[in-house]
């Protein structure tokens, strides 16, 4: 396994323990948002910050979402 897929893991577990749910479920979010790919792909900038920075950029990226997809 790559360290991205690790880094990946770890912040989707940490993510669902955030958000009080679970992985499954922010991963089908993620998905139905079309974020999943962009997440993984932010390794190089999540990886290096505060987990905490991480779960904020995702908030916003998944309310901008959602609010394109009620429109």
């Amino acid at each position: 396994m790559d360290k991205e897929m690790e880094f990946f893991i770890f912040l989707i577990e940490n993510y669902a323990q955030y958000k009080n749910t679970t992985a499954d479920k922010v991963m089908k979010l993620w998905d139905r948002l079309e974020l999943t790919d962009f997440i993984y792909d932010m390794y190089e900038r999540y990886h290096i910050e505060r987990l905490e920075n991480a779960f904020e950029d995702i908030d916003r990226l998944v309310a901008e979402k959602n609010c394109q997809t009620q429109h």
